[in-house]
């Protein structure tokens, strides 16, 4: 089990995200929503040690997180990543053997088969050859979700895989995440969209700071919740989730 207790984080004196607690078992696909600047981003860098944290713990399996890493895999946002670096598609997922392999050790037949097997499972094998930044926002991220799957990682963390990405990849990413699902695997994605995506997923955390509201999607997504969450920005979130259908 993941556990998140009490989890504060403090920017130069104001408030990052205010003692957040939740657990998350195996075999369950949880989304993390709110508001831009709600603290999604900040709670999943605490939780991996990538920004200090002013209070609180995060546990796998009973230890820190932050002692075993190898067993996580990150993809942030991307604005965050640079696009212009020129490296191959199966570079940028073989690199993620690298924490296996140390690195002096060249990839071997293991390595090699383990990144083709990920690079097919995004159906992105045939664009190995390809320099990331000559692909579509879709591509680029089904690439980082190989990247991640090539990890052969326990845990995953992801911020707004969805944002930017064309409907195939959509269909392709949450095919994966149902299989990463039945294979045991804990998976927390962040979102700002209110879409139908959402509904696909076992369970949400409403942030704002603080968290708001823990519960499937029907259970959170209430207009009284949104409101503590959103405030005065309901109703710009509201036009900006138009296709939403949740409040006819």
């Amino acid at each position: 089990m993941l556990d998140v207790r009490q989890l504060a984080v403090n920017y130069r004196q104001v408030q990052g995200i205010d003692r957040i607690s939740f657990h998350v078992n195996p075999g369950q696909l949880v989304g993390i929503i709110g508001p831009n600047g709600a603290g999604k981003s900040t709670m999943m860098k605490a939780m991996l040690g990538l920004i200090p944290s002013a209070s609180g713990a995060v546990h796998y399996c009973n230890c820190p997180l932050h002692q075993q890493l190898q067993k996580v895999a990150y993809i942030p946002q991307r604005s965050a990543i640079d696009w212009d670096f020129p490296i191959t598609v199966w570079n940028v997922v073989l690199m993620s053997r690298t924490r296996h392999l140390g690195w002096f050790r060249r990839p071997g037949k293991g390595a090699k088969a383990i990144v083709k097997a990920a690079l097919e499972r995004v159906e992105m094998y045939s664009l190995r050859h390809r320099r990331i930044g000559e692909l579509s926002g879709g591509q680029q991220q089904r690439v980082f979700l190989a990247r991640a799957l090539a990890q052969q990682a326990e845990i995953f963390l992801l911020d707004e895989p969805f944002t930017g990405v064309d409907v195939k990849t959509e269909a392709i990413m949450l095919k994966v995440f149902d299989e990463l699902k039945n294979e045991g695997k804990i998976l927390l994605i962040s979102s700002h969209d209110w879409g139908q995506t959402l509904y696909q997923l076992d369970r949400l955390l409403l942030l704002n700071r603080g968290l708001i509201a823990d519960g499937t999607p029907q259970q959170v997504m209430t207009p009284e919740n949104l409101c503590r969450a959103y405030g005065t920005n309901l109703q710009n979130s509201l036009q900006q989730n138009s296709d939403n259908t949740m409040f006819c």
